[in-house]
C-alpha cells in the first residue's frame, strides 16, 4: 500500500510541492476542470500549500487566491499579490465576516481534516463536522453557478451531506481519486453550479 504513498511523496518533493495531496487536486482537475484562469477561489485547510501552490499555477495573473487553516502555510511563489492567507479557525465568527468581505468565490475548495483520533468513527464525525461547516460558508460567499469541492472521511452520515449538496447544487458526486492511499477512507465530494435561489429558499 505504501508504495503507492511513497510514489506520490517522492514525487512532490521532486516538483517542490510541500505535501502529496496536491495530486488529488490534480486529479480532480484533469477529470472535472473545476479550476480555470481569471478565477477568484477559496482553499480551506490550505496548511501546508501544495493545493494553494497548484492553484495560483492554474489561476493565471488574473486570478486570485484566499487560503485559511489554523497553522501558517509554507513559502509560496511570488503572486504579485493575487494571493492572501487568513491563519484561523473556520468555525470562527472572525473568518466568516472576512470570507464575506474578500468574497464572492467562483470555487471553494477544502482539503479540511480533523486531527485523527485512532478511532475511525470519532475521526469520521469530526470530518463531517468540518464539511457540514465549509457547506456553510460555501452558501454565504460562493456565486451563483460556483463550485464546490470538500474532503470528508468515509464512516458517519456523510451521504447526507450529499444528498444535501444534490439541493443547492445542479449537479454533485462523490470522487475518489488515485493519489489518495490505499488504506486512507478519504472521499471528495463535488458540487457543481450552485444555485443561490434554492439556498434563498431553504
Amino acid at each position: 500500500m505504501r508504495r503507492n504513498g511513497d510514489h506520490y511523496s517522492r514525487l512532490a518533493r521532486e516538483k517542490n510541492y510541500p505535501a502529496r495531496s496536491v495530486f488529488k487536486l490534480q486529479e480532480i482537475q484533469n477529470r472535472f476542470s473545476v479550476l480555470k484562469a481569471g478565477q477568484k477561489v477559496l482553499d480551506l485547510g490550505s496548511a501546508p500549500g501544495s493545493w494553494s501552490k497548484y492553484c495560483l499555477q492554474q489561476l493565471g495573473p488574473k486570478g486570485s487566491l484566499v487560503g485559511v487553516d489554523l497553522e501558517p502555510v509554507r513559502a509560496l511563489p511570488p503572486s504579485g499579490g493575487r494571493y492572501r492567507f487568513l491563519q484561523g479557525d473556520i468555525f470562527s465568527a472572525e473568518i466568516a465576516a472576512a470570507l464575506q468581505r474578500l468574497g464572492p468565490f467562483d470555487l471553494i475548495l477544502s482539503d479540511a481534516a480533523p486531527r485523527t483520533s485512532g478511532s475511525s468513527l470519532v475521526d469520521a464525525e469530526g470530518s463531517l463536522q468540518i464539511a457540514r461547516r465549509v457547506l456553510e460558508l460555501a452558501a454565504d460567499t460562493l456565486k451563483p453557478g460556483g463550485h464546490l469541492v470538500v474532503k470528508l472521511f468515509q464512516g458517519g452520515e456523510e451521504g447526507q451531506l450529499l444528498q444535501r449538496m444534490k439541493v443547492l447544487f445542479h449537479r454533485a458526486r462523490a470522487f475518489k481519486p488515485k493519489a489518495s492511499r490505499g488504506e486512507s477512507r478519504e472521499i471528495y465530494f463535488l458540487g457543481f453550479i450552485f444555485d443561490a435561489k434554492v439556498e434563498k429558499k431553504a
